[in-house]
């Protein structure tokens, strides 16, 4: 099981990848969210933000209420430095971000990946699991076999292995 949380910060904030929408006020109230997730769950968690433009010299690190924050130093990106945590904790990790560049890196390092807007729901405490389908009643005049061929055995109504596999490890969380 993944024990290390690893955030892009902006990107869970909703940005488009650049500072200019987001306040101090916004990352306080991330960080408080993040902080009584992390008393829930127990999870070591780790944000990371952009500092690459306007930030300092060296990498800054502090703690908030049990949770590790780190500004990327001036010239390197969230995105480097999560890649390298990534490459660091290796499986024992799961990187939350909806950037495609860093969720294929934490996978190819046997990371779990989990999208922004997926760990948002999280936050909040909904208990909704992704991809799975909202239960539809069934008319007596549907077929539910539609568009399946003859060859195919089994349920059509479970999901696949693989997507029932990734709903188990992301109910941990």
């Amino acid at each position: 099981m993944p024990t290390h949380l690893i955030i892009d910060g902006y990107n869970l904030l909703g940005g488009s990848g650049t500072r200019s929408g987001h306040s101090e006020s916004s990352r306080e109230m991330l960080l408080h969210d993040l902080a009584a997730y992390r008393h829930r769950k127990r999870h070591s968690i780790t944000v990371v933000f952009d500092g690459w433009q306007q930030g300092r010299s060296t990498e800054q690190r502090e703690h908030r209420a049990g949770v590790q924050v780190i500004y990327s130093k001036r010239g390197e990106r969230a995105d480097q430095v999560i890649q390298r945590l990534a490459r660091e904790y290796g499986t024992d990790c799961a990187v939350v971000s909806s950037d495609h560049e860093i969720m294929n890196a934490a996978r190819a390092h046997g990371a779990f990946v989990m999208g922004a807007q997926e760990f948002a729901g999280k936050l909040r405490g909904s208990s909704s699991t992704p991809g799975a389908l909202p239960y539809k009643e069934l008319d007596p005049g549907d077929d539910v076999r539609s568009g399946r061929g003859p060859e195919k055995k089994g349920n059509p109504r479970k999901l696949p292995k693989s997507q029932r596999q990734r709903n188990r490890q992301f109910k941990r969380f």
